[in-house]
């Protein structure tokens, strides 16, 4: 039998609220994969480091407080310079159309937005994971 992904769910900066995150990571688990959930408030630092100590595929990084264009590209850049170059990143939450783009060029290989099926993130996360 294949290996599961591994997903690591992440909510980065200041940003207080969980649910949309929690829901995703029990979509995620529902869907077969092993969901590693960091809890609230955790710096860019801290999940990086999580990702390396859990050996996830992906991380998938929650955010409703508009700090994105600060530590979306943080957390990549922390993630690619400990070596994770095949970690797939993702992003969501309250995030503006506009800023899609920049998110894009740093590195986060796409972003959900409020009212996003959980199985977009599913699929898009099948379709994406380096074997």
């Amino acid at each position: 039998m294949a290996e599961k992904i591994r997903v690591l769910v992440a909510k980065p900066g200041l940003d207080g609220h969980d649910r949309g995150a929690k829901v995703v990571a029990r979509a995620l688990r529902d869907a077969g994969f092993e969901v590693v959930y960091t809890g609230l408030r955790q710096t860019p630092e801290e999940i990086a480091e999580a990702a390396l100590q859990e050996d996830v595929n992906v991380i998938a990084m929650s955010i409703l407080s508009g700090a994105h264009p600060h530590l979306f590209p943080k957390v990549v850049d922390l993630v690619r310079s400990k070596g994770m170059k095949d970690v797939l990143i993702i992003g969501g939450g309250v995030i503006p159309e506009g800023d899609i783009p920049a998110l894009k060029q740093a590195g986060v290989a796409e972003v959900f937005t409020p009212g996003t099926p959980t199985s977009a993130i599913v699929d898009f996360i099948k379709a994406h994971v380096k074997a």
